[in-house]
């Protein structure tokens, strides 16, 4: 039965009103554009975080145009140190497909905006509603955690037939009027009272007829991921460097760090040194502090060596590269490991 004869929506809504926020940057001046690049930023990352990245993203892309016109390495440079680079991609060739198919204009329809690269049925509905006040139910992962803590619904998210039954949840709960302060109240719920861990559950606007409340157990719900130990690969990444110069490769397009400028990377010293062999480089190593880089599916430990090289090469491999100035910021997308690796050698260190 719902907490004093009101609906959840009506409570969620009230909440809102009360509590819920309404000052972030992307909550101004709205337009599909602006909450469609705060809600790929959003993706896999905290408010605090995104906020700063969304201001310098948006002053730069003030527009969907200049967004799809800009080089591929002036978006990733914008994104460098959020992660998850895909996201950056993605919204690049968004940004173009509506250029080239919808005259410029965000498009209006869910099925239209699901069309676009890197986006789902739950951001979908995210950007229209919000943006527009669309009727749309969404599901992102502070949804998620709300509604199976509420109703108990058992298992991992990930698995097809428990994200079947949020979805089912969540269209039975969205309410049809005041649909853009009822999806940020949800939101804002999961983000800031109904969290992963230790949830105030004192302060939920629905915790009287939450059923993970009643059992005493929130923590419980959603379902973990089955867990599974990442497997550990090794690297040894090249940091070549003549006259104040170092040496960068763009990686491929798509693949871990799609699109972004790192050191020459190989598997092993010995598959390294046939490279540097096949160059035409001899110098002495410097091994350098080896650290772990962990990405969501494995750890990757790297061994960084720097060589000081008494010329410039005239090739250096297949990949497209470019020789950089250590003491002039850099431009262009980097790898969050390639960027610490950098201010090392900046540093002269080897911490």
């Amino acid at each position: 039965m719902e907490a004093s004869g009101r609906s959840f929506s009506d409570r969620v809504i009230q909440w809102y009103r009360l509590a819920g926020r309404k000052t972030l940057p992307w909550q101004q001046d709205k337009s599909p554009y602006r909450v469609w690049i705060s809600e790929i930023m959003l993706q896999q990352t905290q408010v605090a975080t995104v906020i700063p990245y969304y201001l310098k993203f948006m002053q730069r892309f003030p527009t969907v145009r200049e967004l799809a016109e800009a080089p591929t390495d002036d978006v990733l440079h914008h994104w460098t140190g959020l992660g998850y680079y895909a996201r950056a991609r993605n919204l690049h060739r968004a940004a173009q497909v509506i250029m080239d198919r919808h005259g410029g204009e965000f498009p209006r329809t869910l099925e239209q905006v699901m069309a676009l690269p890197g986006i789902g049925r739950s951001t979908a509905g995210a950007v229209l509603s919000l943006s527009l006040g669309q009727h749309h139910p969404i599901l992102d992962g502070n949804v998620k955690r709300v509604l199976a803590r509420h109703r108990a619904i058992d298992g991992w998210p990930g698995q097809k037939a428990v994200e079947n039954r949020l979805w089912q949840a969540t269209e039975t709960v969205t309410p049809a009027q005041e649909i853009q302060a009822y999806n940020q109240a949800m939101m804002d719920i999961g983000a800031m009272i109904c969290t992963r861990t230790k949830p105030s559950c004192g302060e939920c606007p629905v915790a009287q007829d939450c059923r993970a409340h009643a059992q005493g157990n929130p923590g419980d719900y959603p379902g973990k991921k089955p867990r599974r130990e990442k497997p550990v690969r090794a690297c040894v990444q090249l940091m070549l460097v003549h006259d104040g110069q170092v040496l960068l490769h763009r990686r491929p397009p798509s693949g871990i760090w799609g699109g972004l400028w790192c050191f020459p990377q190989f598997d092993t010293k010995n598959e390294a040194e046939l490279w540097l062999a096949s160059q035409g480089i001899d110098a002495d190593w410097q091994d350098f502090q080896p650290f772990r880089h962990t990405f969501s599916h494995y750890h990757l430990d790297i061994q960084p060596v720097r060589l000081e090289l008494g010329r410039q090469p005239g090739q250096v491999g297949e990949l497209e590269h470019h020789w950089f100035a250590l003491d002039t910021p850099l431009k262009v997308g980097l790898a969050a490991p390639t960027e610490g690796l950098l201010r090392t050698l900046e540093t002269g260190g080897r911490d």
